[in-house]
Formats: C-alpha cells, structure tokens, sequence
C-alpha cells in the first residue's frame, strides 16, 4: 500500500468524522435514546485528563512488552501521522475524540443499554473501526481494551464529556510523543 498524503490523511479524517456523527444523528432519528448528560467543570476536565494520561501510559507501557502490539502501533501510527504537520495533531485529536465518543459512547451505548452489554459491544465496534489490515489484529485489541475503558468512564461519571477528554488528550499525547519520537536518530 502506498503511502498516504498530508491532504490524504486529513480528508480522510475529516470524511471519516462526518461519517461517524451522520451514523450517530440518523440512529438518533429511528431510535429514542436518552443521551448522557455533557456538562463541563473543572473536575470533568481533570478527571477526563487523567483517564487520557492513564490510557497513554497503559499504551506505553504495552507498546514495550507486546511486540506484536509494538509492531501494529508502528504501522499505523507511522501510515497515519507521518504525513502530518505539528499543527495537525490538533485535528488527530479534536476530530477521532469527538466523533467517535460521540457515536459509541454517546448514542450506541446508551441504546443498546447503560450495562455490560451494551459496554461490550459498543467497545468491540470501537475496536473493529480501528481495524486497517488482518495484520494489524493487536492493533484492534487494543483499542476494543480502550473502548472499554472510556466506556466504562461515560457509565461511571454519567457525562459523555469524560471520555470525550480522555480521548482527545489520549490522541494528543499519543501523537505528540510518536511525532517526537520519529524524529529522534
């Protein structure tokens, strides 16, 4: 597969939210769901932050021990934010956070239940939207693990502002520290 452009990557980006928060609003046509509350504090913001900085350590640490996660990290990461500028990033993380909690964890969640099935399969879907490539089946695992995560965040606090920072800054930091990274010798 050849690389991706700059142009390329952000398009894809951006069609890919517009996709996922269409999902989300028609579901909201054929289906009464009684969405999670969105209400911003400081507290929201800290807790949302440091489930976000959790995430990232818990990938780290995972990048280090799981090769084949390693691997699979360094294929997408390298595919997607390799064509990217610094500013960019923004985008890597305002766009994925938004749209994705805003399907998952703000509409498939609470329509299919506020219980461990519905925080089962909305994290499998999560998963599963990650996929680019059978080869990159670590890759999916772990973000079925972090859709758990931020699932059980939205049913624990009742606010989908939570997994929503925790998202963003988890996509920031991430892209910041690979970006970083790639440039080291």
């Amino acid at each position: 597969m050849e690389p991706l452009s700059r142009v390329q990557i952000l398009v894809a980006m951006g069609v890919t939210a517009l996709v996922l928060l269409l999902i989300a609003r028609f579901w909201l046509l054929f289906d009464s769901v009684a969405l999670l509350s969105v209400s911003f504090s400081a507290e929201i913001l800290l807790v949302g932050m440091g489930i976000g900085l959790g995430i990232t350590g818990a990938s780290a640490i995972a990048y280090q021990v799981w090769p084949s996660y390693r691997k699979s990290a360094d294929v997408y990461l390298k595919m997607v934010l390799q064509p990217l500028v610094w500013t960019d990033l923004i985008w890597m993380g305002l766009l994925p956070g938004l749209s994705e909690e805003l399907l998952f964890r703000g509409v498939m969640l609470p329509a299919i239940g506020m219980d461990t099935n519905g925080l089962v399969f909305s994290s499998l879907c999560f998963g599963v939207l990650h996929l680019s490539g059978l080869q990159q089946w670590s890759y999916v695992v772990w973000a079925t693990v972090i859709g758990f995560i931020l699932g059980i965040s939205a049913l624990l606090s009742g606010n989908l502002l939570v997994p929503i920072i925790a998202h963003i800054t988890t996509n920031l930091l991430a892209s910041f520290v690979w970006k970083v990274r790639s440039k080291s010798p």
